[in-house]
């Protein structure tokens, strides 16, 4: 949505994320608590939640990508020595590719950013991360920080240091330029630079509005895994190998699974082996960057517990006296004491740190008194201004008395008071109804609110930087008091509803009343040549009516301007304008946009399942790619062989192309017969293992006369690699420069001339890349027709490979199609239109 705000409402969408801010480490760790270990309030968790409370420390690991992370050090971190330990990804992991299906971009930087917290909740690290989008891979850290803006991502770097503080900083890759990914670099870089700007008051002075300068002790890099390999002169050697007391596993398995939730980059299998088993020694290696050097442990010189803090020397020795005493089979026993602590704490400094403690307190305390609280909502997904019901549910299951007094909503700017003393396994519900302002926001994570800049994502608010969500629109926080002190539970609403036959937990979704959709991404015109484009519409609530308008360029003519519509729950309906491009070749962005009840909205719906991460919506601006260009093809059916997932398919459909998909049972010379060409998606032969049966079909296919075009393939993973009748190798060579200079290696091939006549112009405006994972070797059958470089490298030859076979070709090509032509590249288009066209009359 793109509708203006007034500064009544910029106010309150400030007190919405200060009150989120508050409460967001609290929301994060008992969602870890519930995830991961036994229940929260176990004698035994609860005792691990003490001893964490005694640990002061704190480290910030730093790396460039989701799966960058040690999680090995994470979980020896955070669940052997109970420090405060987090991960800072410079990225979302936005520009890689994906072996779960066919999201990309955005969409693709959202599951890996919830990959990232379902291993944070197995490994007990926390998450940040940069505004900084992942470009795709990058053979130089200077590219890298010129296309992320440096300064920017460096600023986001001192603005997390400044907000988790943490005592020593370790980066996972070093900050001198070597063979490996610019971002891996570049990371490092930012890290070293930002250690030494995070303490001093003149840097980035704007943050220092809601932050305090901080200067960790040192920044190390983490040298090397299992035996310390590479720990250089100096270096720190730490065993990071044990059990985890409270799991009974190895740290190792933990950390094991923690990097299986990196499934959509194909680590789905990487906790359920042997690998990691097991808590023998585990050595890792860390040299000093910058800072004090340390000799013996990363924590050298750094007062870990309580006495760090003015007065807290007091409250470590009550601490280490609640946990002498604390009967694990009786967890209210130690109510008493903890309360006397919790009057200590009060009167402290209100530094940050401090007030994070004493958050951290409040579970413990909630976890002893035996309360269990819950706020159910009746849907997941309310529209502006409607009205919704959110069931309180509360009950003590220990023994000291507690009186509920009632729910505020700091979101809403509401409460509802209560006066329940609560009985001993007494279930108290209260169901409470709440309206969402009309002006509530509709639900877009934060860093895809705006518009994007080339490197960097844009954020309005600058405190919800760093975080890995924004706030929740609706949330209750629940006060208690018990023997004269009030203390606050907070909790974010959720629905419990059913999909696919299973129960989930879905968050409070604010939705738009009408969702808007385009048939598909991208559209092609001809110059001058009027086509329809149909519009889809979707109600989320009853009866809505509303004016449907499509806003494009000027010299783009649209008609009708306007169409009325009227639509209930749950329907859907399609309306089509006629649109007209101007007579040259030229690109718009044309959106959709209903005006409902005097607002206008612009929301399509993306509805993304993976059962690792639950269900995620987002709801993008319903934005159509146009691009007017003239293109010819040959041959007119085309059957796709689906790989990973993409949207190459939808693209030949574009063309002009009749695409027919293809199962297994397909793949036969009757399945075949009629189609002029044959595509294999992307990554098809790392995700499939019953293709490779089936290619002698698709080379007799070929043979007789077909084109059968195979796309890029990873060479690590393989479950075939019978991708051509002839020997072909691949590699992990690439052209990440998609300007990259291109050589006509065989001008005179039809691919470079029939039915379109393809020149330099058609490589202008590529995006991210040229191509991945090139062939480096193959048979002579092959025809190299373009090569392309990057930088001072060779140029790779292997992007489009031509074998003529029987009466038809064979093309392995490994230039990024799945990215050009969704991004409507109209060279791409005409150029993949001359592979499916090859022979054709």
């Amino acid at each position: 949505m793109r509708s203006s705000l007034s500064t009544t409402v910029g106010i309150r969408a400030r007190l919405r994320t200060a009150a989120w801010t508050a409460v967001a480490l609290i929301l994060g760790a008992s969602a870890q608590s519930r995830a991961e270990s036994p229940s929260a309030s176990t004698g035994a968790a609860i005792l691990e939640k003490l001893r964490a409370f005694q640990e002061m420390g704190s480290v910030l690991h730093v790396a460039a990508h989701p799966d960058d992370e040690n999680t090995q050090l994470i979980t020896y971190l955070a669940r052997g020595r109970r420090v405060r330990t987090a991960y800072l990804s410079i990225t979302r992991g936005d520009g890689g590719q994906n072996v779960l299906g066919g999201e990309f971009g955005p969409q693709l930087g959202l599951i890996r950013t919830h990959e990232l917290l379902a291993a944070r909740r197995l490994d007990g690290g926390r998450q940040f991360f940069t505004r900084a989008i992942d470009f795709g891979f990058s053979k130089d850290p200077e590219e890298t920080l010129k296309i992320w803006d440096e300064q920017a991502v460096l600023s986001d770097v001192v603005r997390v240091i400044r907000t988790f503080r943490p005592d020593v900083i370790v980066t996972r890759f070093s900050p001198q330029a070597s063979r490996t990914h610019g971002h891996h670099t570049a990371s490092a870089i930012l890290a070293v630079e930002a250690f030494k700007l995070s303490g001093d008051r003149t840097a980035f002075p704007d943050q220092l509005k809601d932050l305090e300068p901080w200067q960790p002790k040192r920044i190390l890099m983490n040298r090397g895994l299992g035996g310390g390999r590479g720990g250089g002169e100096g270096a720190v050697q730490l065993d990071v190998g044990g059990t985890d007391v409270l799991l009974g596993e190895s740290f190792s398995t933990i950390a094991s699974r923690s990097r299986a939730m990196h499934k959509s980059q194909g680590f789905g299998n990487f906790g359920s082996g042997g690998r990691g088993a097991g808590s023998r020694p585990r050595t890792e290696s860390f040299q000093l960057l910058a800072g004090e050097p340390a000799k013996k442990d990363i924590f050298d010189g750094i007062d870990v517990q309580w006495t760090r803090v003015r007065g807290g020397a007091e409250i470590g020795k009550l601490v280490s006296e609640v946990i002498a005493k604390f009967k694990p089979a009786d967890p209210g026993a130690s109510v008493p004491d903890l309360l006397i602590l919790r009057r200590k704490l009060t009167v402290l400094a209100d530094e940050p740190l401090v007030r994070e403690k004493r958050r951290d307190f409040d579970q413990i305390l909630q976890a002893c008194l035996g309360l269990v609280v819950e706020s159910t909502l009746s849907t997941a997904e309310v529209s502006p201004g409607d009205s919704l019901t959110i069931e309180h549910s509360v009950v003590r299951k220990g023994k000291v008395p507690v009186t509920w007094r009632g729910v505020r909503y700091p979101t809403l700017n509401k409460e509802l008071k209560r006066t329940d003393p609560l009985t001993l396994d007494q279930v108290v519900k209260v169901t409470d109804q709440q309206t969402l302002p009309n002006d509530i926001s509709v639900s877009q994570p934060y860093w895809l609110r705006e518009v994007p800049g080339v490197g960097v994502y844009r954020v309005a608010e600058p405190s919800l930087i760093g975080q890995p969500l924004g706030p929740p629109p609706l949330l209750a926080e629940h006060e208690f008091e018990v023997q004269g002190q009030t203390f606050v539970v907070p909790a974010a609403p959720t629905a419990r509803v059913i999909e696919n036959g299973k129960q989930i937990e879905r968050s409070l979704e604010v939705v738009p009343p009408v969702f808007l959709g385009f048939p598909f991404e991208v559209a092609r015109f001809a110059p001058g040549q009027k086509r329809s484009v149909q519009v889809t519409v979707s109600s989320s609530r009853p009866g809505v009516t509303g004016e449907l308008t499509l806003s494009a360029p000027a010299d783009w003519k649209v008609a009708p301007r306007s169409q009325k519509f009227q639509i209930d729950t749950g329907s859907q309906a399609r309306y089509t304008f006629e649109v007209t491009p101007p007579a040259h070749a030229a690109s718009a962005s044309i959106v959709a946009q209903a005006t409902v009840g005097g607002r206008t909205y612009d929301n399509g719906r993306v509805d993304i399942r993976y059962d690792h991460i639950g269900h995620l919506l987002l709801q993008p601006t319903a934005r159509l790619t146009a691009a007017s260009f003239d293109l010819n093809i040959r041959g007119r059916n085309v059957g796709y062989v689906e790989g990973a997932g993409d949207s190459v398919a939808e693209c030949l459909a574009q063309m002009g192309y009749t695409v027919k998909p293809l199962s297994a049972t397909d793949l036969t010379k009757e399945g075949l017969r009629g189609l002029d060409a044959v595509v294999i998606g992307v990554r098809a032969f790392n995700v499939r293992k019953d293709l490779g049966k089936h290619m002698p079909a698709l080379f007799a296919f070929a043979e007789a006369g077909g084109n059968l075009i195979v796309q890029y393939n990873r060479p690590e993973g393989l479950k075939s690699d019978r991708f051509a009748p002839y020997e072909l190798g691949l590699s992990g060579q690439r052209v990440t420069d998609e300007q990259s200079p291109v050589t006509f290696l065989a001008p005179d091939h039809p691919a470079l001339n029939t039915p379109n006549k393809i020149t330099r112009a058609d490589f202008d405006g590529w995006v991210q890349e040229r191509g991945i994972y090139f062939p480096n070797e193959w048979d002579q059958h092959f025809r190299p027709i373009l090569a392309f470089k990057d930088p001072n490298e060779p140029p790779l030859e292997g992007g489009i490979l031509i074998a003529a076979h029987g009466r038809g070709n064979v093309i392995y090509t490994s230039l990024a199609w799945f990215r050009e032509l969704p991004a409507g590249v109209p060279g791409a288009y005409r150029l993949f239109a001359n592979l499916v066209s090859l022979g054709k009359g």
